[in-house]
């Protein structure tokens, strides 16, 4: 028999009922959704009981400070469902989070989107939308806390990463990937509230499903349980019970969508638009909620403020703990410090007046991997992974252990052939804090990776994404696996940091640049085969311009070569052929064409010259046009690569010092022509 409702979890004294306080987010998602004629109502009316419970009785959080670095995260991977999120923020206090903004969901400047966004609306843990990524996110959020544990142990890091997700979700292949991740690694603080409603866009489930989710999750290592999503004392009871799981947790919640809604609910017609003023005004009678359109009587409000205010304890007692270790600096407050301690940019200096000094001729990625050695000890907080190919991405230190369920003192996660959900598991790592994570694979998965990869460079977050095998230089793989298009689409992604440095000194300001930039992620584009070190060290890092000239003729220059990676090399031996005929060839390193566009135009105009311009890039044009004029040319890839050696790949499709040297003398012979013919 279950316990009266008072008993479970420690459940308030209330004036307010569990129904009246389900209701109030209810009728807020109703009305958020009518007034902007447009949103998601369905989700937030079926799981308003689930997230009553959770928010209530056993989520940690305090508005006042939603940054607090013990509270618990809660994720919502059905994202589309916002207005369950914004109704709870709302009602539990967070300031920002008013009655006016809920008013203007979905509109110009508000804090209140169609789908919630990171460091836009305060307490929403991680952008969502895309099905899926809320899950896999929210993996890595566990993982940090199990991680940050080990280290720091109960006092310091405690919580739990609670998620609500949909039947879309869980049909998304990357949720197979995520929970499998999870269930290896018994990351038993996380614990997921399934929206089982059997409800999709198009109609029933059953339409194009019919995965037994609780077998799937317990074959994954999982615990799994159904219960009545509108019961608040069988959801207590899950929860509680899954709290204390030594692995993670499935809930599934049968629930209506559209609960409370005569005409639609447990249909998709309740799914993705406004009930209208008909159905609404039938609702209000169905539930007994009299009240105007964004009003919540006061004992209700009162009572979810009281909910929100329950953390505020924990909070304080978590601050008095943690001064204990603040008044000198500890590996805690840096592990949470977003800054680079002082010891890495000793260690990055050494490192790059080392390949200065030997000019190795080896490939970027053997040249990431001596970064990543000679920055590990500096940087504890720096976390590695790779995507099943450690030993080909080069991404593991010498000094970092493996992450295993059980060793969780680790710095180095094997995330299998899960390329997805590395990337979306590393966007939760950094978003929950204390570690700097990287993750490996090859560049031609990018793609697998990309969905995670846009939302990491939406957010605005510091991940490090380590692509080798770069090009048609990895040879004999073939063009399965040779990346041509996937430097220009990468680049079409705002604020994603794309590097592809081109000898060991670039390779190391490349993740210098990568580890400092707070509000962008990464990634590097390292090559399988070696180049030689062309760059001397210096005191700048000329990485961080984006592009600068390595070869600037003394008298002047006829043309500019301009190049990335491993090309670079092959510009500077064209250089060197031009020379033989008097022609003057300056060579540009062009790194990061992100970087490049932020310069000031004077300074992208003394790289690039005013003279006609070559690129040389062992990969599709995308947008080189932009950097080459109308009167430029480009030597690289028009179509897919080959199976052969390396060097057979680039004579083949003329990516040679020769090919580049004779597009220069075409563009510097039209040049001629068209000032003749003026």
């Amino acid at each position: 028999m279950n316990a009266p409702l008072s008993r479970i979890a420690g459940y308030p004294d209330a004036s307010a009922s569990h129904a009246e306080m389900a209701n109030a987010i209810r009728f807020l998602a109703i009305d958020a959704v009518e007034h902007a004629k447009s949103g998601h109502p369905g989700m937030p009316m079926g799981m308003a009981d689930v997230a009553t419970v959770l928010f209530s009785r056993f989520l940690k959080f305090d508005p006042a400070d939603p940054a607090w670095p013990d509270r618990d995260r809660f994720v919502l991977s059905a994202g589309h469902g916002s207005m369950l999120l914004y109704a709870l923020l709302h009602l539990t206090g967070y300031e920002g989070v008013t009655s006016d903004e809920l008013r203007a969901f979905r509109q110009w400047g508000s804090k209140t989107p169609g789908h919630p966004e990171y460091g836009h609306t305060p307490g929403v843990e991680t952008t969502t939308g895309p099905l899926g990524q809320g899950i896999a996110t929210a993996v890595g959020m566990a993982l940090a806390e199990r991680l940050m544990n080990a280290r720091f142990g109960d006092d310091h890091v405690d919580h739990f990463t609670y998620v609500i997700s949909g039947d879309g979700c869980l049909m998304e292949g990357l949720s197979h990937e995520a929970i499998s991740l999870a269930g290896h690694l018994k990351l038993n603080r996380l614990i997921v509230l399934f929206d089982d409603n059997e409800i999709s866009i198009d109609g029933a489930t059953s339409l194009s499903c019919s995965d037994d989710q609780l077998a799937r999750f317990k074959a994954s290592g999982w615990s799994a349980c159904r219960i009545d999503g509108h019961d608040p004392e069988a959801i207590a009871v899950a929860i509680e019970r899954a709290r204390t799981s030594d692995r993670p947790s499935l809930i599934a919640c049968r629930t209506l969508i559209g609960f409370g809604a005569p005409n639609r609910q447990g249909s998709e017609k309740a799914h993705g638009a406004p009930l209208g003023a008909d159905e609404v005004a039938k609702t209000r009678d169905a539930l007994n909620w009299p009240h105007p359109p964004f009003q919540i009587p006061e004992h209700i409000i009162a009572q979810w403020r009281d909910a929100g205010a329950r953390g505020h304890a924990a909070r304080r007692s978590w601050i008095e703990r943690t001064k204990r270790c603040a008044a000198a600096r500890s590996p805690f407050h840096d592990a949470l410090n977003r800054n680079l301690p002082c010891g890495y940019v000793d260690a990055m200096a050494l490192l790059r007046d080392r390949f200065a000094s030997e000019r190795p001729n080896i490939a970027t990625r053997q040249a990431s991997q001596l970064v990543i050695d000679g920055i590990a000890e500096a940087l504890p907080n720096l976390l590695g992974g790779s995507a099943d190919l450690t030993h080909s991405n080069l991404t593991r230190a010498k000094t970092h252990r493996a992450v295993q369920a059980d060793c969780l003192s680790g710095s180095y996660i094997h995330y299998g052939v899960r390329e997805h959900a590395m990337a979306a598991a590393m966007n939760g790592i950094a978003l929950h804090g204390g570690f700097i994570p990287y993750g490996g694979t090859f560049l031609s998965f990018a793609d697998y990776s990309r969905p995670a990869i846009r939302l990491a460079a939406l957010m605005g977050i510091r991940v490090v994404h380590v692509m080798t095998h770069d090009s048609i230089g990895l040879g004999e793989d073939g063009p399965t696996h040779q990346p041509v298009e996937h430097l220009a689409s990468l680049r079409a992604i705002p604020n994603l940091l794309v590097f592809r440095p081109g000898d060991a000194v670039e390779t190391a300001e490349a993740w210098d640049c990568a580890l400092r930039a707070q509000n962008s992620p990464s990634l590097l584009c390292l090559s399988r085969q070696a180049m030689p070190t062309f760059r001397e060290a210096g005191e700048q890092n000329l990485v961080a311009f984006g592009a600068y000239v390595v070869v600037d003729p003394e008298e002047g220059r006829d043309v500019t070569l301009i190049a990335t990676g491993s090309e670079v090399s092959i510009a500077m031996h064209a250089a060197e052929l031009l020379a033989s005929v008097d022609v003057r060839a300056a060579v540009v390193s062009a790194p990061c064409f992100e970087l490049f566009r932020q310069q000031s135009r004077e300074y992208r105009t003394a790289v690039l010259g005013r003279v006609p311009r070559v690129g040389v890039e062992a990969a599709v044009e995308g947008d080189w046009a932009r950097w080459l004029g109308d009167d430029g040319e480009f030597v690289g890839m028009t179509g897919f690569g080959a199976s052969a050696p390396a060097e057979t790949l680039y004579r083949e499709f003329g990516i040679t010092a020769d090919g580049v040297a004779k597009a220069a003398l075409r563009c510097i012979a039209r040049a001629r022509m068209a000032v003749n013919d003026t």
